[in-house]
């Protein structure tokens, strides 16, 4: 990218380029997605930050720097699931079962592939239908599952041919062979290199190193070893000119070479191409292809006929194989602590906030929740009504008995209120306001409903029985109810007003009543039974 600043629409295409299509240069890719972070960001569009994010921890991911990401890709996952979008949802669950396929996870892998496919729904492009499918056919066959993976490749298969995703389809095929070849089945494996050759030759498509790679490792396990090794040197030779998927490719490439080489008798020229495949295993900590070069070098010994040297190298595979299953073990560990933190902090933050549109007295909801929520609930529901319920004489229950009798009180009727409303507008909330103040929303409620749903918990909170509590003073409420339709535009500010003008009538009145209705007039806002 220029780095030229970018509108939400161009960016979005941008970064959908970046999600849908295969790159060659992960380095370059990560460079874009970093600069679409910080437009996104500077935008701030949240929603474009999450997948230029996303996009970002996908490109670290390819180039073998995993420790750290984990996290942010999970934390992408949960924005994802809490904001309703469920194609970047889709998207980052497939991002984790890539993380845990490299730390050797199957078990998480699969989990997150079929979350991968579960949660897309009419949002997700073809694109993603395709390749979420098949990649949970090569999360089931790591775990052996291959009927089921079989499955999920034909699926994609059907839809890639429907859709004319050529190259999709080149990808799908050339993983679904390399599953058939790992577990054994080479016939099965030839057939689908076949049918990808074909599916190439017939729509121009180039095979790139991965796929030749596989290429080769089939026409090793067949014993076509002079095939094998001029397909490993074209896909060496690609790889140098720049085609690059992932971390590990050169060293996979020169260890299949040294198979090649070995069943063709060449032992010298093989050694090289271990020896090459060993040093970039070193230099890159790939531990897990570690262990098949010692297996290869055990195989080398044995074709020279050095079998003392042949069972040293199988003791050092045997050593390798034992510390990657413990760093996979710690790996695992890591990321599953990782995305546990991640969930615990999203869980205590929440807390947090909770806890902060909260009364801490009575449980109800607060005025931060009522600013917060209120204003989007009359913007969307013309037939909303509100209601401003305020305990009578208050004060004269705090001065005569105690100000600990008074919070019990506010509790009590806060109960009677929550669960008078609960019973008849089950959508709606009760809020305090303040001191002996309570709000009541009661949504698609018209006014003259609302009064008489109202007055029945007026009366509820009347008939309680106070004696226990307040001995021979009465505990009754006033409240003024108002429509939103009342005022225009309808706001938070002007409905609230009428239910205040409504309940100081109320109080005129001989408070313990429901009005509404009260035609407008200056009024001073004397009512409050509480001191100022």
């Amino acid at each position: 990218m220029d780095g030229s600043a970018l509108d939400a629409k161009a960016l979005s295409d941008a970064l959908l380029k970046v999600e849908e299509e295969f790159v060659s240069d992960a380095a370059a890719a990560y460079e874009t997605a970093v600069e679409l972070e910080r437009q996104a960001t500077a935008l701030g569009d949240e929603g474009l930050v999450m997948r230029a994010r996303l996009c970002r921890a996908r490109m670290c991911v390819r180039t073998g720097e995993i420790a750290g990401i984990a996290r942010e890709i999970y934390d992408v996952q949960q924005w994802a699931a809490g904001h309703g979008d469920r194609l970047l949802e889709a998207r980052a669950h497939a991002a984790c079962a890539s993380v845990h396929q490299y730390s050797g996870d199957a078990a998480k892998r699969l989990e997150h592939s079929l979350s991968a496919v579960e949660v897309l729904d009419e949002t997700a492009t073809m694109f993603t239908q395709i390749w979420h499918r098949a990649r949970l056919g090569d999360a089931l066959a790591e775990t052996g599952a291959m009927d089921a993976a079989r499955l999920r490749y034909r699926q994609a298969e059907e839809l890639a041919q429907r859709t004319q995703q050529w190259e999709l389809l080149r990808i799908l095929l050339n993983n679904w062979a390399y599953y058939e070849h790992e577990r054994g089945d080479l016939a099965e494996a030839r057939e689908i290199i076949g049918r990808m050759i074909e599916l190439a030759d017939a729509h121009g498509l180039e095979l790139d190193p991965p796929t030749l790679h596989t290429v080769g490792e089939v026409q090793a396990a067949n014993g076509e070893y002079a095939e094998a090794e001029q397909t490993m040197l074209t896909c060496i030779a690609r790889y140098d000119a720049g085609f690059v998927e992932h971390v590990a490719d050169l060293a996979s490439y020169q260890l299949t070479l040294a198979r090649a080489r070995r069943g063709l008798g060449d032992t010298g020229r093989a050694q090289e191409s271990l020896d090459a495949c060993r040093e970039q295993c070193a230099e890159l900590e790939l531990h897990a292809l570690l262990v098949q070069v010692h297996e290869e070098q055990a195989d080398l010994h044995a074709a020279r006929g050095d079998h003392a040297a042949a069972f040293a190298a199988l003791k050092d595979g045997v050593a390798a194989r034992e510390s990657l299953r413990s760093q996979e073990r710690e790996a695992q560990a890591q990321t599953r602590q990782a995305m546990f933190e991640t969930t615990e902090a999203r869980e205590q933050a929440e807390q947090y906030r909770e806890q902060a549109r909260r009364d801490p007295l009575t449980g109800l909801r607060n005025r931060r929740y009522v600013d917060e929520e209120l204003p989007a609930l009359i913007a969307k529901d013309p037939r909303l009504s509100l209601a401003v319920a305020d305990i009578d004489h208050f004060k004269r229950i705090n001065d005569q008995l105690s100000h600990d009798t008074g919070d019990q009180v506010l509790v009590q009727v806060a109960k009677l209120l929550e669960t008078g409303l609960a019973a008849v507008a089950p959508r709606g909330f009760v809020a305090r306001l303040g001191g002996e103040e309570f709000l009541l929303v009661l949504p698609v409620t018209p006014v003259s409903a609302a009064t008489t749903t109202l007055d029945g918990i007026r009366q509820a909170v009347g008939a309680h029985r106070w004696h226990d509590l307040t001995g021979d003073l009465p505990v009754t409420v006033s409240i003024g109810v108002a429509a939103v339709s009342e005022n225009s535009p309808p706001t938070q500010a002007a409905t609230l007003s009428t239910a205040d003008r409504n309940l100081y009538a109320a109080k005129r009145q001989g408070r313990d009543r429901v009005v509404a209705g009260t035609p407008r007039e200056r009024l001073p806002r004397a009512y409050r039974d509480r001191a100022r």
